[in-house]
């Protein structure tokens, strides 16, 4: 017989925990045994890879040589949010 102490309520969500638990568990043994989660794919030296592949240099910068004129806007807009 349960404590006194314990309500019907906490009695029942016990229950309720340990039953979605149990099929929780039952339907990822389903899962397993039906071979939705596939193989492991390995890479060539036989250990999964974790990250993809990197690059070695840094990507190709672009450069653009302003006008006289845009440099004279560009200055503005910088003055103009520097004083907000």
């Amino acid at each position: 017989m349960p404590d006194e102490h314990v309500s019907v309520f906490q009695s029942l969500g016990v229950v309720i925990l340990a039953l979605a638990v149990a099929v929780w568990i039952f339907g990822l043994i389903s899962l397993a045994r039906r071979g939705h989660f596939g193989p492991v794919p390995r890479a060539l030296g036989g250990s999964p890879r974790a990250l993809a592949h990197q690059r070695r240099s840094a990507p190709y910068v672009e450069y653009v040589e302003l006008t006289p004129a845009e440099q004279a806007a560009f200055a503005r807009l910088v003055r103009q949010l520097k004083r907000r």
